[in-house]
């Protein structure tokens, strides 16, 4: 091959290669789809533009076209700024296009701002159109007659697509209704009026605006299960009473101790009295041996006193062996007046 040929060859290859590297940094195909469906798409601009920002240029005008179709309007820039931004622009675009069928008014900014929350923004949009049951669980409370009541209610709610960035889930909307039938039970008189008026919690349920804050909606409040459990209030009665109870016991012992002590300390004076008595008659011999030394009694008299001490003594005993045995609890018959 000489080099005329040679040069022809690596022309060729050269145009080849130009033709392949034009043809998918202008994708003219797509160009033309765009262009037949009455999508305005500049070449330069946009589609190469979109390849060298590494954006898939099919994908986007697609849905472009797709939105088109559906009268959506919605631009090459923002579909393309959405998919920059980490955002799908697929679900964003047939979620507008069911919102629109659905009557529901959805702009682009709130679609990509909820699908850039992280949210689900198809399962938000079904939730919108068709609402959801989300049912409590078996929420307990006391009458003011004391007795317990266990209800469940089923809660109808659809999203709030304005709300749905940073607004509750659904288990506050749970929490809150679960509030609202403890506060509506605890302030009927007796547990008959809520059996026989249960639709009064939803009544009260929905009257306090539980939805605020959260990303839904409430439709109705359905109670549709209210069980009688316990006598709440004999049983903290019974409690109360056996507390005071014990607290009566414990004072009980507190004065059966006292006086226990009290007994005991009686007798311990009984003692020192006795003791004290002992040590008086130990002075009597002393004093009368004093008298006896200072001449104020004489021989006679100290005998008259012993006779009248063996006489006294004499008398005590036979008073003693004659009277009668005296049962406990009983006292001696009285002694006749002669």
């Amino acid at each position: 091959m000489d080099i005329a040929g040679a040069g022809i060859v690596v022309i060729f290859i050269f145009l080849v290669f130009f033709l392949i590297m034009f043809m998918y940094f202008v994708p003219l195909g797509l160009w033309i789809t765009a262009l037949s469906a009455g999508v305005h798409v500049r070449i330069f601009s946009d589609l190469v533009g979109m390849r060298l920002r590494k954006v898939p240029p099919s994908l986007v005008v697609r849905l472009r076209i797709t939105a088109a179709k559906a009268g959506l309007p919605i631009s090459i820039q923002q579909i393309e700024t959405h998919f920059l931004a980490g955002g799908r622009i697929d679900s964003v675009v047939f979620a507008m296009i069911e919102a629109e069928k659905a009557q529901i008014h959805l702009p682009w900014e709130r679609a990509t701002a909820i699908d850039l929350a992280g949210r689900d923004l198809k399962k938000a949009l079904d939730e919108s159109i068709t609402p959801k049951v989300i049912t409590t669980a078996n929420v307990s409370a006391v009458a003011k007659n004391g007795i317990q009541l266990r209800a469940t209610a089923r809660v109808t709610v659809r999203t709030n697509l304005d709300r749905l960035v940073g607004g509750a889930g659904d288990q506050t909307i749970l929490a809150r209704v679960g509030e609202g039938i403890v506060s509506t039970i605890g302030a009927a008189e007796t547990h008959k009026e809520v059996l026989e008026y249960p639709d009064r919690i939803s009544k009260t349920v929905l009257a306090k605006g539980l939805d605020a804050g959260t990303a839904f909606e409430i439709l109705s409040i359905d109670v549709y299960e209210v069980e009688v459990g316990e006598n709440i209030g004999a049983k903290l009665q019974a409690d109360q009473a056996e507390a005071d109870l014990k607290i009566a016991r414990a004072k009980a012992e507190e004065r059966r101790a006292a006086a226990i002590a009290l007994e005991q300390e009686m007798k311990a004076r009984v003692q020192e009295m006795q003791a004290k008595v002992v040590e008086s008659e130990a002075q009597v011999p002393l004093a009368m041996a004093q008298a006896f030394r200072d001449g104020h009694l004489g021989v006679m008299d100290y005998y008259n006193f012993k006779n009248i001490q063996a006489d006294t003594s004499m008398r005590q005993s036979i008073a003693t062996s004659a009277a009668p045995p005296s049962t406990p609890g009983t006292s001696a018959p009285p002694t006749p007046q002669k």
